[in-house]
């Protein structure tokens, strides 16, 4: 999951130097250049973005999950958010003309929660290409913990004065963190990242906003991607120290056994419990102190509260 702090767009495109740039700002830890541009869709304007795959991990958790919705596009269906969907009267698996520099015809293949304001629609980079989609026209910004107030006017030095940037992150109160309400099945595992962060925060640490587990995974280790070890010895996708992982690991939605520092199911798990010890789902002091507890330094705190006051906005 990464969230789109900004985004800027430039009418005839970004060059590759502009995008270099814009990803060795300052705060910047991520950025994603799309095509895009307005076309016709079932006889109705509608702004359109051409992605590539990594487009999936910038969209909600709901979306970058549906394996449906991800295989349909690679096929060159169209996914539009569901507003546009009802405003086009757009139904899935039907086929719709679309008009850009020439006439195409794609199915609806869903109708999905997207992660960028005022986008109807995207598809793949072929289908872009039909369409004649401006290359580049705009790049996705994630920066958590940024001052995004001074990232955007450094954005703008780059791109120049025909560029456009917009803050897509509200700024929302932390102590308005969504609270998950849910319940697994006995018997069953959470299947994705998402329900593992909303599960584990409402099993074992009721009052905890699954989005501060979120913000810990995706900081730590980018969702499991790089579990270590660190230079400090932690492991795992929440980065435990084997010494803090013997006194709090447990069996969470593993099969049975030893703890595994390794396997998410535990290790979100065992986050969650620790977290909560601490006092995190007692109010926003003690959250803060709680993740302070987690790793010792007041920029991790102001960074996952952050992060998680980013997901609460796009996600919650």
């Amino acid at each position: 999951m990464i969230v789109p702090d900004l985004i800027a767009a430039v009418p005839t495109g970004l060059t590759p130097a502009q995008l270099k740039s814009i990803g060795r700002l300052g705060g910047v830890r991520a950025v994603l250049p799309v095509d895009g541009g307005r076309v016709t869709v079932n006889g109705r304007a509608a702004n359109v973005l051409g992605v590539t795959p990594a487009f999936r991990s910038w969209t909600p958790p709901e979306t970058a999950a549906s394996v449906v919705a991800w295989t349909d596009l690679a096929n060159g269906d169209l996914l539009a958010s569901r507003s546009t969907a009802g405003k086009l009267g757009l139904k899935a698996g039907t086929g719709y003309a679309m008009d850009g520099a020439t006439r195409v015809t794609a199915p609806l293949g869903a109708a999905v929660s997207l992660s960028v304001p005022g986008i109807d629609a995207v598809v793949d980079p072929q289908r872009s290409g039909q369409l004649g989609l401006i290359k580049n026209v705009a790049v996705l910004i994630n920066a958590p913990g940024a001052d995004l107030t001074t990232l955007m006017s450094q954005v703008r030095s780059v791109i120049g004065s025909g560029g456009k940037v917009v803050n897509l992150v509200p700024v929302v109160r932390v102590n308005n963190l969504p609270v998950a309400q849910v319940s697994v099945p006995a018997g069953q595992v959470p299947s994705n990242y998402l329900l593992l962060y909303q599960e584990s925060a409402a099993k074992y640490c009721p009052g905890l906003s699954w989005t501060v587990l979120a913000a810990i995974g995706e900081i730590e280790s980018g969702n499991g991607a790089n579990d270590g070890p660190s230079s400090a010895g932690a492991l795992g996708p929440m980065q435990f120290l084997p010494s803090t992982w013997a006194g709090w690991g447990i069996d969470g939605f593993g099969p049975a056994g030893p703890p595994d520092i390794m396997n998410p199911l535990d290790a979100v798990p065992s986050a969650a419990r620790m977290l909560c010890a601490d006092g995190a789902a007692t109010g926003s002091a003690g959250l803060s102190a709680a993740i302070f507890d987690y790793n010792h330094a007041t920029w991790y705190v102001n960074e996952v509260l952050q992060l998680a006051t980013e997901y609460a906005q796009a996600y919650g």
